[in-house]
C-alpha cells in the first residue's frame, strides 16, 4: 500500500477516535462549535500571517536578497490554513503549529537538517580521464 494512503486512513481514525471521546465529555454542540471556531479563527490568524510574510517577502526582494525563507513560510502558511478548514483536533493541533511562527521555524530547521544530511551522505562522485580522439573514418553530417 502506499504510504500516503497509509497516514490519510490512520488520520482520519484519529480524528473519528478524538470526536467521539471529546464530543463524549463536553457534548456534541461544542464539540461543533469548538471546531467551527478553531477553523474561523485559524483562518483567520494564518490570513495574518501571509500578509505578514509577503511584507517580509517584498522586503528582502527591495533589498536585493534571497527570500528563501519567506516563500518557504508562505508555503507553510497555505498548508496551515488547509488543515485549520479540515474538521478535526489532530488537523486543527498541527495547523496551529504550523502556523505560529516559533514553531513553524523549528519545524522548518528540522526539515532542513534532514535534507542536508541526505545531501552530504550522497556524494557519489566517479572520477576518470579522457582523451578526443580522432578517427579519420569519421563520417561528418
Amino acid at each position: 500500500m502506499n504510504s500516503i494512503l497509509i497516514y490519510i486512513i490512520g488520520l482520519t481514525i484519529i480524528e473519528i477516535y478524538l470526536f467521539i471521546s471529546i464530543g463524549s465529555e463536553i457534548g456534541a454542540i461544542t464539540t461543533i462549535f469548538l471546531i467551527f471556531l478553531t477553523a474561523v479563527l485559524g483562518v483567520y490568524y494564518a490570513k495574518y500571517e501571509g500578509l505578514k510574510t509577503l511584507k517580509s517577502l517584498f522586503i528582502q526582494l527591495s533589498r536585493n536578497e534571497p527570500p528563501g525563507y519567506e516563500i518557504l513560510s508562505g508555503a507553510g502558511i497555505a498548508v496551515a490554513a488547509l488543515l485549520l478548514i479540515i474538521p478535526g483536533f489532530l488537523t486543527d493541533l498541527m495547523g496551529f503549529l504550523l502556523i505560529f511562527p516559533i514553531s513553524r521555524k523549528i519545524f522548518f530547521r528540522k526539515i532542513s537538517k534532514k535534507f542536508n544530511n541526505k545531501k552530504t551522505e550522497k556524494n557519489n562522485f566517479i572520477d576518470g580521464e579522457f582523451e578526443d580522439i580522432e578517427d579519420e573514418d569519421d563520417r561528418k553530417i
